[in-house]
């Protein structure tokens, strides 16, 4: 099947009231923040703005009004799912990367018109990214847990889930560090003293959407702390490992590992020499470099393990975010061989969630919404 007749079946199938597109509708029925961000970029292209419009709007049904707080999660259909867990019924009390702002973006260059108020939903949700929550002495915001980072059980966590490293002993630790984020009156989380980890992949996000949100708002000050944001990432580069390095509590261990997400400054990075060096890096086969796109873990690392949930498979998200990345710095070389590698896994893998940088043998759900990115990256339709 062609890949936009497999991606165009999945969303449809995927389709949910009141208005958003689930992952997969065994493994993850709910509405999850920059999954949504993505679908609605893919329901355009798939030539169905209205959808495109509806999932933005989504997102933001949970938003804290007082803060801009924006929840990772919507359990629409059964609010009371998730309850017990997060503590409050329908909606999680943590957020995750904003990419509403690229997917608002994306919508305008594309002539969507986007109602006022999802505009002022998304202004108001990345304010509280770079006012409300807490700044490490870096200058980077910092996250109040990793799933906030979207990258579960990314090497880049190690260090804080123990010695010898294990996979339950880490989902544990995941769980009691929710006990421990500090809370805005409205409950918003603004800190976590028990965490305090600055990633620079969440830092790039959060900047690359702040400029991408400023365009569609109009918004200066909203580009001088994005500014601001990618000075203090470009001192997080180290150019023996080729990669930024998070800031805080891992900074001298984990948090120098070399994973793809570690790479996402490339988004908005001034440094011209490590964006060559990174670059390379997702092409290069000792390194990042495979078949079926860019490996989520440096195969030199010794935690690489292509078929492992976040320790080296190829995630279609990241690999969208670095084409872009490409696009925009004019390495339409790299950006070629990323589009290439991903749409072949997409179609060979059934739309996997995640696959092997070698063989392309998908893991995870299948099939997942977000990989109908792939559907973007054959069309150069992103700016």
């Amino acid at each position: 099947m062609a890949l936009g007749s497999l991606v165009d079946s999945a969303m449809r199938a995927h389709w949910r009231e009141p208005g958003f597109t689930c992952p997969n509708p065994e493994r993850y029925p709910w509405l999850w923040l920059w999954d949504s961000c993505f679908h609605s970029l893919i329901w355009e292209r798939l030539g169905e703005p209205g959808r495109a419009v509806a999932e933005l709007h989504s997102v933001f049904i949970g938003q804290d009004a007082s803060s801009g707080f924006v929840p990772h999660m919507g359990y629409f259909g059964d609010p009371q799912a998730g309850a017990s867990f997060w503590g409050r019924p329908g909606f999680s009390s943590i957020t995750q990367p904003p990419m509403f702002g690229h997917a608002l973006a994306e919508l305008a260059r594309r002539g969507t018109d986007v109602p006022a108020e999802v505009v002022a939903a998304a202004t108001a949700g990345m304010w509280f990214l770079l006012t409300d929550r807490c700044r490490h002495a870096s200058g980077l915001v910092e996250l109040v847990h990793p799933w906030e980072s979207g990258a579960d059980d990314s090497p880049r966590w190690d260090s804080l889930a123990g010695e010898p490293y294990s996979l339950a002993e880490w989902h544990h630790r995941k769980g009691a560090l929710l006990d421990t984020v500090e809370r805005g009156p409205s409950g918003a989380p603004l800190s976590n003293p028990a965490f305090g980890v600055a990633s620079a992949a969440f830092n790039a996000v959060v900047a690359f959407n702040a400029f991408e949100l400023a365009e569609v708002a109009g918004d200066e000050l909203m580009v001088a702390e994005a500014a601001a944001l990618v000075s203090a990432l470009d001192a997080r580069w180290d150019s023996d490992l080729a990669t930024w390095i998070d800031a805080g509590a891992t900074e001298h261990g984990s948090g120098r590992a070399r994973t793809l997400e570690g790479l996402l400054p490339l988004l908005v990075t001034g440094d011209d020499l490590a964006a060559d060096a990174a670059f390379a890096s997702l092409v290069d086969p000792r390194a990042h470099g495979g078949r079926f796109g860019p490996t989520g873990v440096h195969r030199g690392e010794p935690t690489f393990d292509p078929a492992t949930y976040w320790r080296g498979p190829v995630w279609p998200q990241l690999s969208y975010l670095l084409w872009v990345a490409a696009r925009r710095h004019g390495r339409d070389d790299i950006a070629e061989v990323i589009a290439a590698s991903t749409t072949d896994a997409a179609i060979i893998s059934g739309l996997a969630e995640y696959w092997d940088p070698d063989t392309g043998a998908g893991g995870g759900a299948i099939p997942q919404s977000w990989t109908g990115l792939a559907l973007l990256m054959t069309s150069h339709t992103i700016h």
